[in-house]
């Protein structure tokens, strides 16, 4: 059974299953989706709770096995916690996986009674080798999967005013307010935990009711955090003033300028051979293939690559070589001589391509 994090509540009130997995990269939102299941199981009458974290080599996988099978001395029922943070738990563990599925399979097939022990496994956010894995459709099978997305850019200002509501809070209706929040989101992008804590330090200050953005702006602190996966999406997306603020962001934060160069060039380069495909007549989606675009990348891809051509891309491509002279310290007499300002104009020359 796959799950969401907005299915969870409702998933929970019609029952509990004998095992969850949760999976994803967003400490903030694992920690309350797991908080929630542990108070549904508290309230019914799993108030024991043991928990491993398998990050060692030689970890002994039988005390997980034992946790499981014996019965709690001081309740009915118990919660077993299982942290993985390589998300690779070896062929023992693997082997015990399979074992505890079977088991939680066999508690379902009796009837949906609530079984004595709940297992809980934590692992960073599953790619399709470890989705595809013996040991995961198996756990996938017997019981729950909760896939825990982090929050898309987009959808930030709606969670901030969420949060807001559920304090008594919220900013000024139409316009004025949604500007608050995007103003607000700038501030916090990539960064849910820090998100989270200036909600509530919002809470701290101003008593419920209205909030101004003077109040707001006094109070959040510039604590976005952002990705070279940012970067390269706002990139293909064109947005040349976002693009601008994360790749200062990501300087700021002491990212290399040889690494944002890999990334925008490889894009470029992407792109490139991505047209060349196309013209020479092959498939979009072979085409794709061949220029080893897959994942998240490939609907970007899909988007701009009908509307870009050869020579334009032939300049990014040109533009791409000149900064990575830059980075290795060979000056070009048209372009900024420090890989700052070159990666600046690199981004720049970008997102108006894609613009076209």
């Amino acid at each position: 059974m796959l799950l969401t994090l907005p299915q969870l509540p409702a998933h929970l009130h019609q029952g509990l299953e004998p095992l969850y997995i949760l999976h994803g990269d967003e400490p903030l939102l694992e920690q309350e989706a797991l908080d929630a299941i542990r108070a549904h199981a508290r309230g019914l009458g799993f108030t024991e709770r043991e928990a491993f974290v398998a990050a060692a080599r030689q970890f002994d996988w039988s005390a997980i096995v034992a946790a499981c099978a014996s019965q709690s001395l001081f309740a009915e029922r118990k919660i077993v916690e299982v942290r993985l943070p390589t998300g690779k738990p070896g062929k023992e563990g693997e082997q015990v996986f399979v074992r505890l599925a079977q088991q939680a399979a066999q508690v379902r097939q009796d009837g949906g009674a609530l079984p004595d022990t709940l297992l809980l496994i934590l692992l960073p956010r599953a790619d399709r080798t470890m989705q595809q894995s013996a040991w995961f459709t198996a756990l996938e099978r017997a019981g729950a999967v909760l896939r825990i997305d982090p929050v898309a850019r987009a959808d930030m200002p709606a969670w901030l005013a969420q949060r807001l509501k559920a304090q008594g809070q919220s900013v000024a209706a139409g316009d004025e307010g949604l500007q608050t929040l995007s103003f607000f989101a700038d501030c916090v992008e990539g960064n849910l935990m820090a998100a989270h804590q200036e909600v509530q330090k919002l809470a701290l200050l101003y008593p419920p009711g209205a909030l101004t953005r003077e109040q707001i702006e006094a109070s959040v602190l510039n604590v976005a955090r952002y990705s070279l996966s940012d970067l390269s999406r706002a990139c293909l997306l064109g947005q040349s003033v976002r693009s601008q603020r994360i790749l200062e962001g990501l300087l700021a934060e002491g990212e290399a300028p040889v690494r944002l160069h890999s990334t925008l060039a490889g894009d470029v380069l992407s792109l490139y051979h991505l047209r060349c495909a196309l013209d020479e007549g092959m498939p979009l989606p072979q085409a794709l293939r061949q220029a080893r675009v897959w994942g998240p990348k490939e609907k970007l891809f899909e988007r701009v690559a009908p509307r870009l051509r050869r020579p334009a891309l032939s300049r990014l491509v040109q533009s791409a070589h000149v900064v990575d002279g830059i980075n290795k310290g060979l000056p070009h007499p048209l372009w900024p001589h420090d890989p700052h300002g070159a990666l600046q104009r690199l981004v720049m020359q970008i997102c108006r391509a894609m613009q076209v």
